[in-house]
């Protein structure tokens, strides 16, 4: 059974640092991409950052240079270091997974986590 798992999540003072976990099982990362999207109650979803199964990574403009997605193909983990923190970071983070090369859209995918908060706030 594909499942993915993410952990990590936390309260963080803005300007901070935290680094989310993507636990993948049922499958290999070396067939499946993986993107991490946000959302909060009441927002619209937004995939944030894409790691396809070539390692080939992508990332919305609004983490661009602060996040960086990563993978660990050993321990099947794709992780999402998130830098620089900010209040309008404070979401529900989860991750997608989908077989192939595309990244896993909102509608799209093999399987999804239930999510982890991360709050940025003073």
């Amino acid at each position: 059974q594909v499942q993915v798992v993410e952990s990590g999540g936390g309260v963080v003072q803005p300007g901070g640092s935290l680094r989310l976990s993507c636990a993948a099982s049922g499958f290999t990362l070396d067939y499946y991409s993986i993107n991490w999207f946000r959302q909060a109650h009441g927002k619209e979803r937004e995939g944030i950052s894409c790691i396809e199964n070539d390692g080939s990574t992508y990332y919305a403009d609004s983490v661009k240079g602060r996040f960086a997605i990563s993978r660990d193909t050993a321990k099947n983990v794709v992780y999402l270091q998130m830098n620089s923190l900010k209040p309008e970071d404070t979401d529900v983070y989860y991750c997608a997974a989908l077989y192939g090369r595309s990244c896993p859209s909102d509608t799209l995918y093999d399987a999804r986590g239930q999510g982890t908060q991360v709050t940025v706030s003073s």
